[in-house]
């Protein structure tokens, strides 16, 4: 096997020792694998969106939910790099879902308002533009933060239960949420304002 990349002249772990230090819990090894086959898990991000943010989002989130979800692992089973490949997979498919959610969402709304208000819809206009407002600024939001959201919102997950998906502690959670509730809620107060003026 690749005895890994030289450190100071020496050679690094093997990426069986690696796995092995993966699968029990050792945080060093975390950083190993992810200096190691990031570039790889990168690259198939790449291939799906192409270059920016989303295959950015996949890379990060592969890992995270790799190291959350380590004890599924079993390095007697295959090679670390295999299984996250896998999980990169689910990750891309997940981006594809929620894209095509937020497309259809999108679609849905532009045909509300191409339609016109009528007296039931009028008020379900303003609760489109909300949305649409909504959605823009998450596309400025970095990660964490707009994954957290998205977990909370459109997964309607529970703080515990994102701190747990995400190995993000459960108060930084709490305090991501209400830091860009704050900022939603001034950009709508704001755009809002200027929309129905």
């Amino acid at each position: 096997m690749d005895p890994g990349p030289a450190r100071n002249g020496a050679p690094g772990p093997r990426d069986d020792e690696i796995a092995q230090r993966f699968a029990a819990g050792d945080e060093s090894a975390l950083a190993l694998a992810y200096q190691r086959w990031a570039g790889q898990v990168h690259g198939m991000a790449v291939r799906a969106f192409g270059p920016g943010p989303d295959a950015e989002d996949v890379t990060q989130q592969t890992f995270v939910s790799a190291w959350t979800g380590r004890a599924g692992y079993r390095p007697d089973k295959g090679p670390l790099p295999a299984w996250l490949v896998g999980v990169c997979r689910h990750k891309i498919s997940d981006t594809w879902a929620r894209r095509d959610k937020q497309r259809r969402e999108a679609e849905a709304a532009a045909s509300q308002l191409q339609a016109g208000p009528s007296p039931v819809t009028a008020g379900v206009d303003t609760a489109v533009a909300d949305r649409m407002l909504v959605l823009d600024e998450l596309d400025l939001l970095g990660q964490p933060q707009r994954g957290i959201i998205e977990l909370a919102f459109f997964e309607d997950l529970t703080h515990a239960q994102i701190a747990a998906r995400t190995g993000i502690p459960l108060g930084t959670v709490k305090s991501h949420i209400r830091r860009t509730l704050e900022r939603l809620r001034s950009r709508l107060e704001v755009d809002g304002a200027a929309l129905h003026a």
